[in-house]
């Protein structure tokens, strides 16, 4: 059975306000240490909304990530609780903290399709020079 339309344009609506709080949230509210430069890329939320993902770019190397994401989570208390004030909703969902790493994948993605383009210039320079 397909679900109303209703439903997911809620989760939707919700999942960006998490996006917008969150992300306020890490720009200066957050006083931990651990918290490196990071910003929420997307908010993933299960079907019945009772759970959320939320995405981290997180500048640094992955020793960085880690401690940020090891403080979220520490803080995830906190956070929810803010939320709840903040947006005036009945139940937050539980939410888990993720860094996400499709730019850093796009970005090899790239090198690799540059490289490949540069070596099939450099063949054909080769066969045009021998005939």
């Amino acid at each position: 059975m397909a679900e109303p339309r209703t439903r997911i344009y809620h989760r939707g609506r919700v999942a960006e306000g998490l996006k917008e709080e969150i992300g306020s949230m890490l720009e200066g509210e957050l006083s931990d240490p651990r918290i490196g430069f990071c910003h929420v890329t997307e908010v993933v939320m299960n079907p019945a909304s009772k759970s959320a993902r939320i995405f981290l770019s997180v500048d640094g190397g992955e020793d960085a990530e880690e401690q940020t994401v090891t403080a979220l989570q520490a803080a995830k208390g906190f956070i929810r609780h803010e939320l709840k004030e903040r947006m005036g909703l009945q139940r937050v969902p539980e939410l888990t903290f993720h860094v996400d790493r499709k730019e850093k994948i796009q970005g090899r993605i790239d090198e690799l399709l540059h490289r490949s383009e540069k070596r099939a210039r450099k063949v054909a320079q080769t066969r045009s020079a021998a005939e």
